[in-house]
């Protein structure tokens, strides 16, 4: 390792290890929304961009695995609605990335999820409740691929429409698994072309990934023992952890 061009300043580390242990966890379902303050922890030690560069390797590692240890929980038809409107968010982000300042991009993913988050406890959806509109689905989807491919912060939008449709967690997580394993595949080319997989950010992320596996160990073996309202809380959780830290990163400079 000590031959690879890799980053060794130690804070690095320290805020990265357990930025991927998280991620991890996250990916297995257990903590749903975690995930996303992967890519705004790193960026304590390195800037966004080249934070989300690093998490690449790993994140399909995690998805690998996230799809090994769901692949018989999946809702077909849901996917196969989901990945379009994911995609073009992607050719979305990959137009807007040199142009678009990453604090506009984190305050409105926080302020849309604080919205949703207020919704759910301000008015909660009745055991009858429809779900949500595919109109908005779509909307939603398209800002998840378009957040995920600027900061990996994919899992709060799509989470906003996907949660009221009240899968089983299993089920949720399955189909939340297969999902961003094709949109975060379909980054690599355009991550390439912009630049951001050079040598020193893939040794890095080589260095990061013996931790991946450990963080979705974790949260699968959890996953598969939690009660239903106990994990939704969970996710609401994270949810909102990572809108006031997007917030956060999105205050003005002085």
């Amino acid at each position: 390792m000590s031959a690879l061009p890799l980053i060794t300043d130690p804070f690095f580390y320290a805020v990265s290890i357990p930025a991927v242990l998280l991620l991890g966890v996250s990916k297995s379902g257990f903590g749903a929304g975690f995930g996303s303050l992967a890519v705004p922890m790193m960026a304590l030690a390195v800037t966004v961009p080249q934070a989300a560069a690093i998490l690449m390797p790993v994140l399909l590692v995690m998805d690998l695995l996230g799809m090994a240890a769901f692949r018989k929980d999946v809702d077909r038809a849901l996917l196969k609605f989901l990945l379009p409107f994911g995609l073009a968010g992607i050719v979305l982000g990959t137009v807007l990335f040199r142009v678009l300042d990453a604090r506009v991009v984190a305050g409105v993913v926080g302020l849309v999820t604080l919205l949703f988050l207020a919704q759910r406890l301000l008015f909660p959806p009745r055991a009858d409740s429809p779900p949500p509109p595919k109109w908005l689905g779509a909307i939603l989807t398209a800002t998840s691929g378009f957040t995920s491919f600027i900061a990996h912060a994919g899992g709060p939008p799509i989470n906003a429409y996907v949660i009221p449709l009240k899968l089983r967690p299993v089920l949720f997580t399955g189909t939340m698994a297969f999902f961003f394993f094709f949109i975060n595949l379909s980054k690599w080319i355009p991550y390439a072309w912009l630049g951001l997989l050079d040598w020193r950010n893939m040794a890095t992320s080589l260095a990061l990934l013996p931790f991946a596996p450990i963080g979705v160990w974790v949260g699968v073996r959890i996953a598969h023992r939690i009660n239903q309202a106990l994990f939704y809380r969970m996710v609401y959780t994270g949810m909102f952890l990572t809108a006031v830290k997007l917030l956060w990163d999105a205050r003005p400079l002085t």
